[in-house]
């Protein structure tokens, strides 16, 4: 988007006459030089055009650089959250089209990616990753050859997915999160073991939940170790709330385990309640309480520094009924 010159030339005057295309004017500020930018080009490469010393007034001009500057940065953003990291792989913003003024349980960060962990996204992305952008209800018996199917929501690394995957491969495991660093490790984690019933998708599980799976779909559902939001204002940030639980149950088969493990204990306190009160959620654990940890589940490189530092690690089994 353009910007019109910050002192315009009064209308009437010679000026008002079409000027010719080219570089910036003698006597021309920065921002004269970014209203003539054509469609495409950057506020940087405005800047670079306006000559040494063509301004006419130094406060004026400092001003208008500025102006241009943050432009640029605006651009600069723009590109990073609309353009994949890398071609061919996880889209920045699968869902643009569908935002929401909604309240998320997670925080999109952007970290340093590996070389092992790009060539796996630009060599398996194609193969076993997903977008999530809410424009198809995915078919998961063709997606995973027929097997039962887990959705998994925040897998951090992804060795523990890579584990039960490898350890159970008659399950398919389809595995949402918004890192790419883990997006990738999954990946090779998975190529290195051999294990074929690993799909990744990237993106928000809200709209997953919501526009792209079919109603039973699921076999089960494992949340571990979500982000506790520990602050009093955050607590509305956290995953496991009555409004996601209502998204759940509907693509979950009957019989189908919800599974929730979190180390942070007013965090379990919550889901035990939420999950209680839920109408079509059943505990499956003896006495209504938190369950042992599953043999499935592994032993994280996560969770075993928080048990050194005496955290205690809740899990909990519900079935849909």
């Amino acid at each position: 988007m353009s910007e019109q010159p910050l002192n315009p030339t009064p209308s009437g005057s010679p000026d008002d006459e079409a000027t010719p295309t080219g570089p910036a004017r003698t006597g021309s500020t920065a921002a004269d030089a970014l209203a003539d930018v054509p469609t495409g080009s950057t506020a940087a490469d405005a800047l670079a055009d306006v000559p040494t010393g063509s301004t006419a007034n130094a406060d004026d001009s400092a001003t208008d650089e500025a102006a241009v500057l943050r432009a640029a940065s605006f651009e600069r953003a723009r590109r990073l959250r609309m353009e994949p990291r890398f071609p061919g792989g996880p889209a920045a913003d699968p869902a643009g089209s569908h935002h929401e003024r909604r309240i998320r349980s997670f925080q999109p960060r952007r970290s340093r990616v590996t070389t092992g962990q790009q060539e796996a996204l630009e060599r398996l992305w194609p193969k076993w990753g997903l977008d999530i952008d809410g424009k198809r209800v995915l078919d998961l018996a063709e997606l995973f050859d027929g097997l039962p199917v887990v959705l998994e929501i925040g897998f951090g690394m992804g060795e523990a997915t890579a584990q039960m995957a490898a350890d159970d491969p008659g399950t398919g495991i389809l595995a949402v999160d918004v890192h790419t660093p883990g997006q990738g490790n999954l990946l090779g984690l998975a190529d290195r073991a051999g294990s074929t019933n690993v799909r990744v998708a990237n993106g928000d599980a809200v709209i997953l939940l919501r526009e792209m799976l079919a109603p039973e779909s699921l076999d089960g559902l494992r949340v571990y170790f979500p982000d506790p939001w520990p602050k009093a204002r955050h607590h509305k940030r956290r995953l496991i709330q009555p409004d996601f639980l209502d998204l759940v149950a509907p693509v979950l088969k009957p019989g189908a385990i919800i599974h929730c493990a979190t180390d942070w204990e007013p965090y379990a306190e919550q889901m035990l309640e939420v999950l209680t009160a839920h109408p079509r959620f059943e505990n499956t654990a003896a006495g209504g309480g938190y369950a042992p940890r599953p043999a499935f589940r592994p032993l994280t490189r996560f969770e075993g520094q928080g048990l050194d530092k005496g955290h205690v690690v809740h899990d909990l089994l519900f079935a849909r009924v």
